[in-house]
């Protein structure tokens, strides 16, 4: 499914990014590549679907209005375990409805992380899987809307993603790019609250993580932030060799559809136009 680029799953440790691990993450992209696109629910998935639904809805009848796709999405976080996948269903249903009142976030809700223009999104992957682009060398604390502002912004985002996928073809990409990424980007507690929304509300959305021009100061973060990183999120996480940035993800994204950025003739549009 990720195809057969030549990027590397970074372990926590000071190396020198990818140079050890390359091997090893070809042979992981090569499996990975079995995956098809358009993924209908199994008959053992829709078994299992309709006992979710059955719990969900007799304890939230707000449930009603999910369709199976989503469902599902919690259910393959949990590895089909019902009981797990409900009560994680039930703690995002509730989180949702306290976090997003109105149903989505809007842009005036958060007007100190729009002025950074860190986050860009348009085109799709040779899967059809909409692209962001976040610059990380951008993002600073926001010490005015602090982190809560923060956390609307990343729901926000992921809304905007997740609104230009459809059933089957339910998950997105990352270009995270950490060009001019020091010190000041650190901001570890914002880092963390990002990862707990992605993995505990927006389960088995995420299709790929391409970490480019990442510095050698990254390593330090990355090691705490590691920890806190389900598995199979890890194994979602490339970092690319950056002399081989374009080739990489080339493998990908078409040059059509690959931002202008990296030699791609895709215009960037900030988040909140596109």
């Amino acid at each position: 499914m990720e195809g057969k680029a030549k990027a590397t799953a970074m372990e926590p440790n000071n190396d020198v990014i990818l140079s050890e691990h390359r091997l090893k993450q070809e042979s992981i992209v090569k499996e990975e590549i079995q995956v098809q696109c358009n993924d209908t629910i199994t008959e053992q998935e829709n078994y299992k679907i309709e006992l979710m639904r059955a719990v969900v809805e007799k304890k939230d009848p707000s449930s009603k209005e999910v369709d199976e796709y989503a469902l599902r999405r919690f259910l393959r976080a949990r590895d089909l375990d019902v009981e797990k996948a409900s009560a994680m269903f039930l703690k995002y249903l509730k989180w949702r409805q306290s976090f997003v009142p109105k149903g989505s976030i809007s842009v005036c809700e958060i007007p100190n992380e729009i002025a950074q223009n860190k986050m860009f999104m348009q085109g799709v992957d040779k899967q059809g899987r909409p692209i962001a682009v976040v610059f990380g060398g951008r993002h600073i604390q926001n010490k005015i809307g602090g982190v809560e502002e923060f956390k609307r912004f990343i729901v926000f985002a992921l809304d905007k993603l997740c609104a230009r996928t459809s059933p089957g073809r339910e998950k997105f990409v990352i270009i995270g790019d950490l060009q001019g990424f020091g010190y000041s980007n650190s901001d570890v507690r914002a880092y963390l609250a990002a990862l707990s929304i992605v993995q505990d509300c927006y389960p088995e959305r995420l299709g790929k993580v391409l970490l480019v021009n990442a510095p050698y100061l990254f390593c330090t973060l990355w090691k705490m932030l590691y920890p806190f990183i389900d598995n199979n999120t890890k194994k979602k996480i490339m970092f690319v060799e950056s002399k081989r940035l374009r080739a990489t993800l080339l493998q990908d994204i078409d040059e059509s559809q690959l931002p202008e950025a990296y030699g791609g003739k895709m215009p960037l549009v900030p988040i909140q136009d596109a």
